[in-house]
């Protein structure tokens, strides 16, 4: 006899499920909480799954792998400032003289040394004197506790919070909503926050700002992110240099046809090579930045304990038209939100320099599961 039981019908692809940990609305096919990183899939749970949960809400693993990351990625694009300047070397030489070189030709060594010796010495120059130099490129201006008492008081207050000494202040004379910390260390760091922002926000919303750059501050992402925007910019200058050098080399000595093409061929790839590797290595950038943001988020409510004025205060931030003029792509990361509203409109996922605002809001409205926030350790008890 034939079954006539009806199969159940597959769900919708507009089905949704919601995360049993921290309350998220997810797609049916998920398997793992994008907020939370809760393993939806059944057991067994697998190994990176359960890692990814532990940096979710544990805020100590999450700086471990905070850390982590910028070595990991820092050797990333120095290693491909490197490559860039090796392939510059070789492409010359093939250029001038019309055979493909071998893999460690004079050429490609002296350019790859070169990139890492102007790399090394000018993250070194940046890091002594990054503040001052980011400071003055948005026309911050330093501002005493007379001038600004509210802003000193609630940086004091996140100061203690966070273990650290009180940043330099500073104020940039904008109406648009927009705040960033820059320097090296944490005893030489900055925040600055626009004129627009002291007056639209209320002192929760200004102590979750505050909190949040702070945390860059204590995750050392204001170091990271000066170090590797100098990395970056070095790549794009070496890779014009070398595109307009193939320009001017001179003309290849006679060859047989066979080296000649396959001189030819080589020359070619290096071009191509040449151009992607700047929008490589900013992708790679905004790919940290963002992830950044996400974590500086959650510190920044670990110190305040509130979650509710960050979140109030990206509300504002996000719906203000204003965009900040003092603020150019150099240093459009270092925002709490990105100070180029043309930008932001129509930059994809992958080119973005923040995650997007309301993906922040909800992280920050499940942190913890129901909104509670998980109590972390004193200072001293933390190797920073």
């Amino acid at each position: 006899m034939a079954d006539t039981t009806a199969a159940a019908p597959a769900p919708a692809a507009s089905d949704s499920k919601t995360c049993p940990s921290c309350g998220a609305t997810l797609t049916w096919r998920a398997r793992r909480c994008r907020l939370c990183y809760t393993w939806l899939g059944g057991e067994p749970v697998p190994r990176r799954a359960a890692r990814q949960a532990l940096i979710a809400t544990d805020f100590i693993a999450a700086e471990t792998q905070n850390r982590r990351n910028t070595t990991l990625l820092i050797v990333i694009v120095l290693t491909l400032g490197a490559a860039v300047g090796w392939l510059i070397g070789l492409t010359v030489e093939t250029a001038a003289t019309g055979l493909a070189p071998p893999f460690a030709s004079p050429a490609g060594v002296f350019g790859g040394g070169l990139f890492l010796s102007i790399g090394l010495i000018s993250v070194l120059v940046t890091l002594l004197s990054g503040r001052r130099a980011i400071l003055g490129l948005t026309g911050a201006v330093t501002v005493a506790a007379e001038q600004e008492p509210v802003l000193h008081n609630v940086a004091e207050e996140m100061a203690i919070a966070a273990g650290l000494p009180v940043p330099e202040l500073a104020v940039i004379e904008s109406p648009a909503l927009n705040a960033f910390a820059t320097g090296m260390r944490s005893d030489r760091a900055a925040i600055a926050v626009t004129l627009g922002l002291l007056e639209a926000l209320s002192r929760d919303e200004l102590q979750g700002v505050v909190a949040h750059e702070m945390s860059h501050i204590r995750n050392l992402d204001t170091r990271y992110a000066t170090a590797v925007a100098i990395l970056v910019g070095l790549i794009a200058l070496f890779a014009d240099f070398g595109i307009r050098l193939l320009r001017v080399a001179p003309p290849r000595s006679s060859s047989s046809r066979k080296s000649g093409g396959g001189a030819a061929l080589f020359i070619v790839i290096g071009v191509v090579c040449l151009v992607l590797a700047p929008l490589f290595a900013r992708m790679v950038q905004f790919a940290v930045s963002r992830q950044r943001e996400f974590l500086a988020d959650a510190t920044s409510v670990r110190l305040t304990r509130n979650p509710a004025g960050l979140i109030s205060a990206l509300e504002k931030l996000h719906a203000s038209p204003i965009e900040l003029v003092a603020a150019n792509r150099a240093v459009q990361h270092m925002f709490i939100v990105n100070p180029l509203r043309d930008f932001d409109e129509w930059s994809s996922g992958l080119v973005a320099t923040h995650p997007p605002v309301e993906r922040r809001i909800e992280r920050l409205r499940n942190l913890g599961g129901s909104g509670e926030v998980p109590a972390g350790p004193r200072k001293d008890e933390v190797n920073l």
